[in-house]
């Protein structure tokens, strides 16, 4: 006889990010918005070892504070050392994590109770479509950059296959889209054989499998990508699944009680909006001469500035010593008006911060969505992967202005008086900060209750509590 008051079963998700914070961040905000608003169990899966001590310290912090997300620790295949020809240790681990996912099948098929969905990273696509195909369940795509960016991903195949010689293009033209000039392609894109393409156009021909593809993005801040893609214009040669705007996610609540936040404090005593916030992220790793341009372009701008710096990819290698990177004098002519640190910091509290007035970045894309959220301007200085396109939408958003001219961060050395001047410029520039603010609203009101990008998730949570009862 049936129960007619029993309980109903909750979905089960699990949420499997890959390498780097870029790619884990979105998920552990994603997961944590899900533990907490949301009915329903959540598995973590993370591949061991780490590429990185913040990845590891994160989640770490993060299970330890959401003692009801359960975690599945998934041991790679070792790589043979002997045969390493990747100097990139983030790609490196995401071709490792192609090749052991054949391992990860019975702990899923065996979950208890069993899974009603999979969250998997873009990067994964093909393994985990397959999986979730044989365990009868959708996979959601989740994609940790721009929605236009994603495009160009998924016209890549369409791209390679009929251009014989990409390098010949002054432009790429995707269909239902505004153009983008070469200048935008990051160069491992002209290559089909470097194995970053490789696995994007991997994950690309596998995106008709997906149930939808969840996208930390808002409909005000990429309305023209998102109204091509939803009225058919957009790739309309390509079989996609509904793109579903989730953005932008709400920064983790997590307290790290060991890690020393006297950079807040000192942000406590400065004006309101006038400190220069200056982080590349936690892949982007400057040379020296461009560090000491950078220095000497924050100094003579004449404004208060809070700069994170990092000189390797992966901060276990990084054991310079801040004043051997900045040189002495520097630090002693700005001790009273600036901080330069070599330390994960809580870039949300940062950009949150009343006294923070710009934003020197590299336009990764959580940072933009962090900065979005915040209404601070942005000063773009793309330095590889999808960060020229991401400029190109925080300039056209008017969330920022992008010097185009300095190109890609690695190509070329930008002086300290061309820094100094943008620098002047986005502290100084009226419109701009005007619109960002406008941006800020129209970033909170999206996430918020009863918001766009609130309403998608619910609308998935309860097509899940549907199927599940």
């Amino acid at each position: 006889m049936s129960n007619s008051h029993a309980q109903p079963l909750l979905p089960h998700i699990a949420l499997f990010p890959c390498a780097g914070m870029g790619h884990l961040t979105p998920f552990l905000r994603l997961a944590s918005m899900l533990s907490s608003s949301q009915n329903c169990l959540l598995t973590l899966i993370t591949a061991s070892p780490a590429v990185s001590a913040a990845e590891s310290t994160h989640i770490s912090l993060f299970l330890s504070q959401h003692p009801k997300v359960n975690h599945l620790e998934f041991h790679l295949i070792p790589s043979d050392p002997t045969t390493i020809t990747i100097p990139d240790p983030f790609f490196l681990q995401w071709q490792s994590t192609n090749h052991s996912l054949h391992l990860l099948y019975p702990s899923l098929a065996s979950a208890s109770p069993p899974l009603s969905a999979i969250f998997s990273d873009f990067v994964v696509a093909p393994s985990m479509g397959t999986m979730a195909a044989q365990l009868n369940i959708p996979n959601y795509i989740f994609s940790p950059t721009s929605c236009k960016f994603f495009c160009l991903m998924a016209y890549l195949p369409n791209l390679l296959s009929n251009t014989s010689d990409i390098c010949t293009l002054t432009q790429v033209e995707i269909p239902g889209l505004a153009p983008l000039p070469m200048t935008s392609i990051l160069p491992p894109f002209r290559n089909p054989n470097h194995i970053f393409t490789s696995l994007i156009l991997q994950s690309s021909r596998a995106l008709s499998t997906a149930k939808a593809i969840l996208m930390n993005t808002f409909h005000e801040f990429e309305s023209d990508t998102l109204a091509s893609i939803n009225d058919g214009t957009a790739l309309h040669n390509i079989n996609l699944p509904p793109i579903l705007p989730i953005g932008p996610l709400k920064d983790l609540d997590i307290k790290n009680d060991h890690q020393d936040k006297y950079y807040l404090s000192w942000l406590d005593n400065q004006p309101k909006e006038s400190v220069v916030y200056v982080s590349f992220g936690s892949r982007t790793a400057m040379s020296d001469s461009q560090i000491r341009e950078l220095s000497k372009g924050l100094e003579t701008s004449g404004y208060r500035f809070l700069w994170v710096l990092k000189t390797s990819k992966v901060d276990k290698d990084d054991i310079q010593e801040v004043s051997d990177m900045v040189g002495e004098s520097f630090m002693e002519r700005t001790k009273n008006k600036g901080i330069v640190l070599k330390a994960w910091v809580s870039q949300q509290d940062i950009l949150e911060h009343p006294a923070i007035g710009g934003f020197v970045n590299h336009c990764g894309w959580n940072s933009v969505m962090e900065a979005a959220r915040e209404g601070i301007p942005v000063l773009a200085w793309p330095q590889h992967g999808d960060q020229s396109v991401n400029a190109e939408i925080v300039e056209k958003a008017g969330l920022g202005i992008w010097e185009r001219k300095w190109g890609w961060g690695l190509e070329g050395l930008v002086s300290a008086e061309e820094i100094r001047n943008k620098i002047v410029e986005l502290m100084e520039h009226e419109k701009v900060r005007s619109c960002s603010k406008k941006v800020g609203e129209e970033a909170r009101k999206a996430s918020g209750i009863d918001g766009r990008s609130e309403k998608v998730v619910k609308e998935i949570m309860q097509s899940l509590m549907q199927k599940r009862n």
